[in-house]
Parts: structure tokens; C-alpha cells; sequence
């Protein structure tokens, strides 16, 4: 574990494999730490000749937090009246996080894998830093087109309704996140009852910032319509998703594809909104597919 200091604030990460390999950058999703990235998958990509960087998103993890709650409805009231939103950070400010931990590290050029708000992330991170993006895969993210169909009411609550403290309740806090895990999980691949647990559990432990969520949400939100963006996107793109999606519908990752040049689109039936073991090889087959694409290119 280590701390980079990157546009004046601190974020944790953690590299795995040999310097010489091929650096690849893991963008976790909306208030999720990079445990999300858990060494069964890592380690297999490292398997794969890849430098593996992990880091805790800021307001995250052990990343730095930020003050404030803005709510959803007072984001999206500011973006109707055509206004900007009073809210601590964007989603452009994130990706300029995830450019400064490559320079951190002194990496000129890294492949990107983002999942949910991570592949949004990744998105700003291949349009408007191009030449640092050797190949990016988007896993179950989607463009801000505000025509697509909307989450699931149930998948929504998920990340809108509050968990109970875990410092008053540990059980009733791991109930709540194993509960929301089944609501948004893949139908066809679910997770064992106790790698959900021990991970809510791993998770609470490691750091606790439930507003957080909140903020990074706030920043989803006002970041909107990405399509005319993503035409200044040059790197190889695979996007995955599945089918049975209900936080992001797959028409998201659809229109990603549809919007990017040249991008492959991997559909998965029965895929939710998450990455169980079962589902590490079809992740991990996606992003080598993208950085074959890349070396073809070279």
C-alpha cells in the first residue's frame, strides 16, 4: 500500500506484477474501494503479463475525503436550469486522478478498465488524454445518453438508501450491502452467500465513508451526456456487458459502443451489475482481447 500526492490530494494504490510489464489500470465504480479488484482477478491478469495498479477512488477507501451532501435532486434541479451544481468534485476531476497516479508512477502510456462509474470514468480518461491510453475495456458502464432506459427502481435503491451504521449494527450493515449485492448481482453467476459477507465485511473495516458515496454520485450526475466526447476516443474498446443488468441497463453499453470508433461489444447473458468469480476469466478474456487489439496497432 502507498499514498500518491496528485492534484493536491492524497489517493492510495497498489501495484502487482514486474515493473516490466504491461501497465494496466483498474478504475473501480461508485463508492467501491480497490478491494473491488480482488487479487483471484489480479492475479490472474498479472498471469497475463500485466502490471496490475489498483487505487481507492478519492472519498473512498484511503484515498482522501471531500465535506458536503449534495442530493440527487438538487444536482439535477442545477443541470435543468442549465447552471453547475454546487457539488466538491467532478468526473473530470477523477480522471485527472487516475492520469496522476500513472504519472505518480512514471507511467507514460497504461491500458484502462473501468466497471460502472469506473468506465465512466475511463471514458473521460481515453477522450481527453489520449496518448496516455494504450487500450481501454468498459465494463458495465454506459454514455449519460438521458434517452436510454433508466435503472430498475430496486437497483436504484441500492445506491440511493443509506445502510445502517456498522459501527451501532455490524450485522444489520452486513444484511443491507449482502441484500443490495443480490439486487444488481448476475443472475446466472451468483455469489456465494459468504464471499459476499466477508467482503462487506473486509470492506467496513478497511475504511467507512458512507456520504462519500453520495458526492461521487452527485459527480455521475452532473458529468451528463458523454457521446460527443467519446468520438475523441482512439484506443481499441471493448465494452462488456450483460444482459441482465439492472443498475445499467445493457442498451448502455450498447450505445457506448455504438458511439465509440471501431469498438467490440461483448454481451453476457445472465451478467448483472457485478464481477463474481465466476465471471473473472470473461472480464479478464475482454481486457486482453482490448490489449491485443493495441499491440496490433503499434
Amino acid at each position: 500500500m502507498a499514498q500518491a500526492r496528485v492534484n493536491g490530494i492524497s489517493l492510495e494504490y497498489e501495484t502487482h506484477g514486474p515493473e516490466d510489464g504491461a501497465p494496466l489500470l483498474l478504475i473501480s465504480g461508485l463508492g467501491t474501494q480497490l478491494t473491488r479488484w480482488p487479487p483471484g482477478l489480479y492475479e490472474k491478469l498479472v498471469a497475463r503479463g500485466f502490471r496490475v495498479i489498483r487505487f481507492d477512488n478519492r472519498d473512498v477507501g484511503l484515498s482522501q475525503k471531500f465535506a458536503g451532501a449534495p442530493t440527487i435532486e438538487s444536482v439535477v434541479a442545477a443541470r435543468m436550469q442549465g447552471q453547475a451544481p454546487d457539488i466538491p468534485y467532478t468526473l473530470d476531476d477523477m480522471a485527472a486522478d487516475a492520469v496522476g497516479v500513472l504519472d505518480h508512477l512514471g507511467v507514460d502510456r497504461a491500458h484502462i478498465a473501468g466497471a460502472s462509474m469506473g468506465g465512466m470514468i475511463g471514458q473521460l480518461v481515453a477522450a481527453d488524454y489520449p496518448e496516455r491510453v494504450l487500450s481501454f475495456t468498459a465494463i458495465f458502464t454506459t454514455t449519460g445518453n438521458p434517452t436510454l432506459p433508466p435503472s430498475k427502481p430496486e437497483a436504484m435503491a441500492v445506491l440511493t438508501t443509506r445502510a445502517p451504521d456498522p459501527n451501532k449494527d455490524i450485522e444489520a450493515y452486513v444484511e443491507h450491502v449482502v441484500r443490495g449485492a443480490r439486487t444488481i448481482g448476475s443472475p446466472a453467476y451468483p455469489f456465494e452467500e459468504s464471499l459476499l459477507r466477508e467482503r462487506a465485511l473486509t470492506d467496513v473495516r478497511r475504511a467507512y465513508e458512507p456520504l462519500g458515496v453520495a458526492r461521487q454520485l452527485a459527480a455521475v450526475i452532473a458529468n451528463g451526456d458523454r457521446r460527443a466526447k467519446l468520438a475523441n476516443i482512439k484506443a481499441p474498446v471493448v465494452v462488456l456487458h450483460g444482459d441482465a443488468d439492472p443498475l445499467v441497463p445493457v442498451e448502455g453499453g450498447r450505445d457506448l459502443a455504438a458511439c465509440v470508433a471501431d469498438a467490440e461489444l461483448r454481451i453476457v447473458e445472465g451478467m448483472g451489475h457485478d464481477i463474481p468469480p465466476s465471471l473473472y476469466d470473461t472480464v479478464i478474456d475482454a481486457i486482453a482481447r482490448a490489449a491485443e487489439r493495441s499491440r496490433g496497432l503499434a
